[in-house]
C-alpha cells in the first residue's frame, strides 16, 4: 500500500515539500483507540486499492432505487422498471433544490414521510446560503448519518496508510465547526449544521475523544465561542483539527495572542498535532499563511469534500492531486459538462464514461432522497480509474453576464497572481458584476472587494493590482479579451479595498461568522454586493 500514499498531503506539501522532514519524525507510541481503528482501516485500505469504482457506483444506484421504489418519488418515476444507469437517467430528470422543494418537500415540511426516501426524515442539514441569502433545508436520513460516519473513517484510513506510526486518535480531535445546537421543527425532527447533526448522533463514549465539550459546542456566537474554546484547547492534547482554513487561521491568531512569549506557530499551541482536515473553500488563498504557521511542525494536511448533501471525496494523495470520490457509500454521482448546462438536454455522464480535464457540474443521488440533484459545484477529473477530482468552482460562481465565461477557478488564480505581483498577498476577496444602465453602449464591469493580508496598499499599487487582474484574464480567456477590446464592451475592473479584518467583521454583521460559513467568492446579486462595498468603505474609515 505504500506507493499510492507516497505523495500524500502533509505539511511537506504546504510548507516547503518536506517529505524528508516527515520521515524524520519520531514515532509515537500508539494507544488503544488507534490500535482499534487500525483493525478497520487496514482492511478498508486494501479494499479501496482493489475497488472497481464504476461497478461500485452501479451497485449503489441499484440499492438506492430498490429501497425508494415505494416512495412517492419512486412511484412517480417508475423505479420498479429501472435496471441500468441508462434506465435511471431516462426516467429521472436533473433537478435543482427549488424544483425538488416545490414538487416533493414544501407541502409536507417538516414531516417528510415516504416522499423521496422511505420513512420519516429526522434531520435537515441547513445550508448557509451565503452567496444568495437563501437558506436551504437539505434532507438527512439516518442512512445518510451512517454514510457520513463511514466516510469520516476513510479520512483515518488514508491518514494511517500514509503514516502507519500515527497516534492521532489517542488524543483529542478539535472539531472547529458551527454550533451543534439544533432546531426542533416537529417532535423528533430537527434542523441545523451538518456538524450539529453529527454531534447529536455521536455515541456517548466518543465525547471523550472530541473537543470542544458540549458547553462550548452549543454556543451560537462565534466570537464568544472562540474566546472560550481557544484557552481551553491549550489544556488538551489536540492531535487532529478539522474545519475551514479561514476559521483555522482566526483560531491561530487567538492562540498566538494567548501565548505572546512564543513564535505563534501551530507547534507552540498543539505540539502533538498530526492531522489538519480542511475543506469547503479553495486552499490557495490561505497557503502562504499556513506555511509560516506550520514551520517547525509537520501535521498532515488532508482536504475533504464534505457537503450538506453528503460526504463526497477525500484527498488520498498530495496537494493538487485531487480528492478520491467515495464511491461505495450511498451516493451516486452524475457529471454534466459545464458547457452544456444551458442545454435543454445536457449530456449526463457517470464514472463509467467520464473524461479527464473536463469541467463538470455534479448531480447527486443519495440515501437521503436526493435524486439527480444539482448541488452547484464544478469539478475536474485528474484520474478516472481511482476517481479523483479537483473542485474548480461553483456553477453560480461563473462571471458571464456579458459572455465572458470566466470560471471561479480562473478568477481566483487571477486575483492571487495579481496580489503576488504587487507584493500584496491576499487574505479574502469577493467579486460581482456591475451592469451599466443608461450609459450609452457600455456594458458594465467586474468589481472586486479585496482584503490584503498585512496592511492596506496605496492607490498606485491598488491600481496596478486591478490592471494585473485585467491582463491575466485577457491572456487566459479569449472571450474576456474580446469583450475588453470591442467598442462599448466590458470596462476595466474596479477594485475596492477592504481593511484587514474587514471580511470577518462583515460576515459577523450578516450573521455568518465562523463555523461552516464561508466568504462568497462571487455574489450574483448586485444589490447585496453594493452593501458589501458600503461596508468596506465604512470599515476602512474606522
Amino acid at each position: 500500500m505504500s506507493a499510492p500514499y507516497a505523495a500524500s498531503s502533509s505539511a511537506a506539501g504546504v510548507a516547503r515539500a518536506s517529505q524528508t522532514r516527515s520521515n524524520k519524525r519520531a514515532p509515537q507510541r500508539q494507544g488503544l483507540f488507534t490500535k482499534l481503528l487500525k483493525l478497520y482501516t487496514g482492511p478498508r485500505a486494501r479494499k479501496l486499492a482493489q475497488e472497481d469504482c464504476a461497478a461500485s457506483q452501479q451497485e449503489v444506484l441499484r440499492k438506492l432505487v430498490a429501497k425508494a421504489a415505494n416512495t412517492q418519488f419512486g412511484r412517480d418515476h417508475g423505479f420498479g422498471e429501472i435496471n441500468t444507469v441508462e434506465d435511471y437517467q431516462a426516467r429521472v430528470p436533473l433537478r435543482t433544490y427549488n424544483e425538488l422543494w416545490d414538487a416533493y418537500w414544501k407541502d409536507s415540511f417538516p414531516r417528510l414521510e415516504n416522499c423521496t426516501w422511505p420513512g420519516v426524515l429526522p434531520y435537515f442539514a441547513v445550508s448557509s446560503g451565503t452567496s444568495t441569502g437563501k437558506v436551504k433545508y437539505i434532507p438527512c436520513s439516518r442512512d445518510m448519518v451512517a454514510a457520513n460516519k463511514r466516510a469520516a473513517l476513510d479520512v483515518g484510513t488514508h491518514h494511517l496508510a500514509h503514516r502507519p506510526d500515527s497516534a492521532v486518535f489517542d488524543g483529542k480531535s478539535f472539531l472547529l465547526g458551527g454550533s451543534t445546537d439544533l432546531t426542533e421543527h416537529a417532535p423528533g425532527i430537527f434542523s441545523g449544521d451538518i456538524s450539529g447533526i453529527a454531534a447529536n448522533e455521536r455515541p456517548w463514549w466518543s465525547h471523550f475523544a472530541y473537543f470542544p465539550p458540549k458547553e462550548f459546542a452549543f454556543l451560537t456566537d462565534w466570537e464568544e465561542k472562540m474566546a472560550k474554546m481557544g484557552p481551553a484547547s491549550l489544556k488538551e492534547d489536540i492531535r487532529m483539527l478539522t474545519g475551514g482554513p479561514g476559521w483555522h487561521l482566526l483560531l491561530f491568531e487567538k492562540l498566538a495572542a494567548l501565548k505572546p512569549d512564543t513564535a505563534g506557530r501551530v507547534g507552540d499551541f498543539y505540539p502533538n498535532l498530526e492531522l489538519i482536515v480542511h475543506g469547503g473553500v479553495s486552499f490557495k488563498p490561505y497557503k502562504e499563511r499556513y506555511e509560516a504557521l506550520l514551520e517547525g511542525s509537520n501535521p498532515d494536511m488532508r482536504e475533504v469534500y464534505a457537503a450538506s448533501e453528503g460526504f463526497i471525496a477525500i484527498a488520498d494523495r498530495g496537494p493538487g492531486m485531487g480528492m478520491r470520490l467515495v464511491t461505495d457509500n450511498g451516493l451516486f454521482f452524475e457529471f454534466i459538462p459545464v458547457s452544456e448546462l444551458d442545454s435543454p438536454n445536457p449530456t449526463r455522464r457517470w464514472l463509467g464514461n467520464v473524461e479527464e480535464g473536463v469541467d463538470y457540474a455534479i448531480a447527486l443521488t443519495t440515501c437521503a432522497g436526493l435524486w439527480s440533484y444539482m448541488i452547484g459545484d464544478v469539478v475536474r477529473f485528474v484520474d478516472t480509474e481511482r476517481p479523483r477530482v479537483l473542485i474548480t468552482g461553483r456553477t453560480s460562481h461563473t462571471l458571464s453576464t456579458f459572455g465572458e465565461h470566466l470560471t471561479g477557478e480562473l478568477v481566483e488564480s487571477a486575483v492571487l497572481t495579481a496580489g503576488n505581483g504587487v507584493s500584496a498577498p491576499l487574505a479574502e476577496f469577493s467579486v460581482s458584476t456591475e451592469v451599466f444602465q443608461g450609459r450609452g453602449e457600455e456594458l458594465g464591469r467586474h468589481v472586486y472587494v479585496v482584503e490584503f493580508q498585512n496592511e492596506p496598499v496605496d492607490e498606485a499599487r491598488l491600481s496596478a493590482f486591478g490592471d494585473a487582474i485585467d491582463r491575466y484574464l485577457a491572456e487566459a480567456n479569449e472571450d474576456y479579451h474580446e469583450r475588453r477590446i470591442v467598442d462599448g464592451g466590458v470596462q476595466a475592473p474596479r477594485v475596492v479595498q477592504m481593511a484587514p479584518g474587514g471580511f470577518s467583521a462583515w460576515m459577523k454583521s450578516i450573521g455568518k461568522l465562523g463555523g461552516q460559513h464561508k466568504v462568497p467568492r462571487v455574489i450574483g446579486d448586485w444589490s447585496r454586493f453594493e452593501e458589501l462595498i458600503a461596508f468596506a468603505e465604512r470599515y476602512r474609515g474606522n
